[in-house]
This record gives C-alpha cells, structure tokens and sequence, in this order.
C-alpha cells in the first residue's frame, strides 16, 4: 500500500484529509504549522510529524494544500530534492498555472510526476467529500491517485500539465460573477422595499437558481457572514485569472467588476468574511442595509 502524506491541515486541507484517511482505510501523515491542526488530524486518525520532511522523504503520494505561490513551490522544489522516483506530487492548492508548468520539468526530470489539482466547493463540500476536483498532469499519474481523490470528491481529468488549474480559475471567474450578481440583485431589492426572502422563495427554482444561490442568498437575508469561502481567497484565484489572461494577452472585463469589488473588501477589512459579504459594497453604493440577523 502506497505512503500517503498531506501537507497544509487549514479550513480545507484538514477535512480533504481525514476524508482520505476514512476513505483509503489507512493512518495517513500530515504536517501543518499550527499545533492545533495537527492535533486536530491525529484526533481523526492521521498520523501527524513536526517536521514536512518526513513526508518528503517516506511518502509516494504527496498531497499538498498551501497558501502562496511561494509555499507551493518551495514545497514542491523539497519533495523532488528529498523525495524518491516514482513519487506522484499532487498540488490541490489555487495556484497561477504558469507555476506548476514551470516546476512540471524538473519534476519530471527526476522521474516523479506532477499533478495540478484544485478544488472547488469551500469548506462545507470538503467536510462532505464532495469537492469538484479538476486536475491536469500525467494520466498515468492521475489514474493511480485517483482512488485517493475520490475520497474527497469528484476527480476530473483536465489535461496537461496546469490544466486543472486553469479550469479552476475558469470555475472561480464564473462564481466570482455570479456572487457580485447575487450581493447586487438583492442590495437593488432592498432599496427597493420588496421581502427578500419573498424574493428568494420566488427565484430559487428559475433561472438564477443553483447551489450557490441556495447557500448564499440565506447568508445574505440573515447577515451571516461567518466563511464558508472567505473573499480573501476567492480574490487570489481572481488575480491568479488576470496574471494568466496578461501572458494570454486577452481582457476580462466581468472579471475586472469582481476584482474591483474584492478590493474595495479588502480596503475596507471584509475580506476575512464569506463571499456573502460582497453585498456590503453595494450597501455602501446603495446606501441600502440587506437584510437582517433575527
């Protein structure tokens, strides 16, 4: 049985590993900066080290879900300089593509493969097991990861080395839409002095219907902001779409209005809430309040 190993135990990377670990019906070893994390994952039964190496150097399958640009490849330059041929890496982080096809041949060149493999869904899909999953890279690498994969939800095979995270950003540019369309439709209802939860009985099942508006149109009524997806993240997935569109050479111009209104978050301290939040800028351009918390 092959050694798995889980590096980054956050909101996501905690319940994407311990699916694995009910899944594959084995102790799987993760590692995090944060003691209580790691806690958490031994509770759960991982096996938990103080030191990423140990997973660098024990473990076939390395499954990592970082933060940064520059954690993620760090990561990846120390699981091929201490790691072992025939190791498959699989990032499942929201990451520029161009950074895993930069890594993608030296990777290779040490007779490891590389998987780019974002997730979709927020933490509630990740607790569940039901996690989109788009990932690029070898097919013989996927095929022989993605019983690991299914463990935390649907794997799809996207193509070549930074396909999946492409299709991500491709995932993340249409939800960031839809978000800013919801938080604008329901701050225009507000000022319009029609019941938003009226509203929403009466919109659920037409056109603008589907899972996210299930989960964030109550958020929104109810003012719970409390993350499920905090902006904050949803907007490096944004500027990962226009550092790749520059390299592209093309304009995204919706992506360009959701860009603005994550930023006028993060100036004004909201980008640590759920992406429900967006509806406060458009309180602020309104001079409307959506909702309410009883």
């Amino acid at each position: 049985m092959k050694q798995i190993g889980f590096l980054g135990l956050g909101v996501m990377g905690l319940p994407m590993a311990l699916n694995i670990v009910k899944g594959m019906g084995q102790a799987i070893v993760g590692y995090d900066t944060m003691p209580e994390r790691l806690e958490q994952f031994t509770a759960g039964g991982g096996k938990a080290v103080s030191d990423p190496a140990e997973i660098y150097r024990t473990c076939d399958v390395i499954l990592q879900m970082l933060p940064t640009h520059a954690t993620i490849s760090a990561s990846i330059e120390q699981a091929v300089a201490l790691g072992k041929p025939g190791n498959i890496i699989v990032d499942c982080s929201s990451a520029a593509p161009d950074i895993i096809q930069s890594l993608y041949p030296k990777v290779k060149a040490a007779g490891m493969s590389l998987l780019d493999s974002p997730v979709s869904g927020g933490n509630p899909m990740a607790q569940a097991g039901t996690l989109a999953i788009m990932t690029g890279g070898d097919k013989e690498a996927f095929d022989a990861v993605k019983p690991i994969l299914s463990c935390m939800g649907k794997p799809v095979y996207t193509g070549s080395s930074g396909s999946g995270d492409v299709t991500k950003l491709v995932n993340n540019m249409i939800g960031g839409a839809i978000l800013a369309a919801i938080a604008e439709g329901y701050a225009f209802a507000a000022k319009a002095g029609i019941d938003l939860q009226t509203t929403f009985d009466a919109t659920r099942c037409g056109f603008a219907g589907g899972p996210m508006y299930d989960n964030k149109v109550p958020m929104v009524i109810h003012r719970n902001y409390t993350p499920g997806a905090r902006v904050a993240v949803h907007r490096k997935d944004i500027l990962n779409a226009k550092h790749y569109a520059h390299k592209l050479g093309v304009d995204l111009p919706v992506t360009d209005v959701v860009l603005n209104i994550m930023d006028w978050m993060n100036d004004n301290g909201h980008i640590n809430e759920d992406q429900a939040a967006m509806v406060k800028y458009f309180e602020d351009k309104m001079d409307v309040t959506v909702g309410s918390e009883d």
